[in-house]
């Protein structure tokens, strides 16, 4: 996918080292098409790490994305250099009067938390309210899939025993939707979280249809409202070595931390982890963008909400 991005975004230049085709401001508008409007919310601490996983996840289908970058305003993290925000993030204050075919709100280290002790709660809250008029589909991964799951339905997030960490097996449960065509029965996808979300209250929702979960890891893939409303609770978007990272961070802090299953080989920690997930994570990504962003979305991006 010729994805658009600012040209000096550090990611892009990484796209490019992959092989990814990442098209520039100046060709793209040498283009006499549309391209697809997708803001990302990256809530995410690391966030040029995301931004590279999400560029990664969105480069499989034709279609043109102009991309743009969201960070709340009522906080401002310290692990991300507060220049690379004011260069190439923008906050909802900017782009509350606008219209975009697609939004992919992501996952955030604060699920421990109540929803409403979370310092951007409130923001949140009005970005996702604005996303039922404003936004043709709406992608939730993690706890922002537990955060809309809340807001948009009441449902609660519940404590784990243990962190849910590593991969695991997951069943397609719904092969009606094309969310999930070209998907194997089975798939591994990442987890990396210490809350989950009952399977009887999103059963119970008429509302909301499971697509695919867990008997380990349980709910995994849930949609609503016929595909405006997607939530993904583990991390599709992980490239190969982040749970790596995140294992090893956690050690060498001293955190209780259990080498996450199914991941590196004998699990042994010095060898290098599997990587078991890239394809159906990419299709997932490109179902959403082809079935619920391009043919949904109208032509004239205004009209988006009527």
């Amino acid at each position: 996918m010729p994805i658009k991005v600012q040209n000096d975004l550090p990611a892009r230049q990484i796209m490019i080292d992959e092989n990814v085709f990442v098209m520039d401001e100046n060709r793209a508008m040498a283009q006499d098409i549309r391209p697809l409007r997708i803001a990302v919310l990256n809530l995410m601490p690391l966030k040029e790490d995301t931004e590279v996983q999400l560029l990664r996840s969105l480069s499989n289908t034709p279609l043109q994305i102009d991309l743009t970058f969201l960070t709340t305003a009522t906080y401002v993290g310290t692990n991300t250099a507060k220049s690379h925000l004011d260069q190439f993030y923008l906050t909802f204050e900017d782009v509350k009067e606008q219209k975009f075919d697609g939004l992919i709100i992501t996952g955030a280290p604060v699920e421990q938390m109540e929803f409403e002790e979370v310092t951007y709660w409130e923001e949140l809250k009005q970005i996702m309210d604005w996303s039922k008029t404003n936004v043709t589909s709406t992608l939730h991964i993690c706890w922002g899939a537990q955060a809309g799951l809340y807001y948009h339905y009441g449902i609660p997030k519940l404590p784990l025993k243990e962190k849910l960490f590593g991969l695991f097996r997951h069943t397609v449960m719904n092969r009606r939707e094309p969310l999930v065509r070209g998907f194997d029965d089975s798939f591994f996808m990442p987890h990396s979280r210490h809350t989950t979300v009952s399977r009887e209250a999103i059963a119970a929702n008429p509302e909301l249809t499971i697509m695919a979960e867990s008997e380990e890891a349980g709910v995994f893939l849930v949609m609503a409202k016929g595909g405006r409303q997607i939530y993904i609770m583990g991390h599709p978007e992980y490239d190969r070595v982040t749970l790596d990272k995140e294992y090893k961070r956690d050690l060498s802090k001293g955190l209780p931390i259990a080498i996450p299953k199914n991941y590196y080989p004998n699990d042994d920690p010095a060898e290098t982890p599997s990587l078991l997930w890239r394809a159906h994570a990419n299709t997932l990504y490109t179902n959403w963008v082809n079935y619920y962003v391009y043919q949904a979305t109208p032509y004239d991006v205004n009209n988006i909400g009527q």
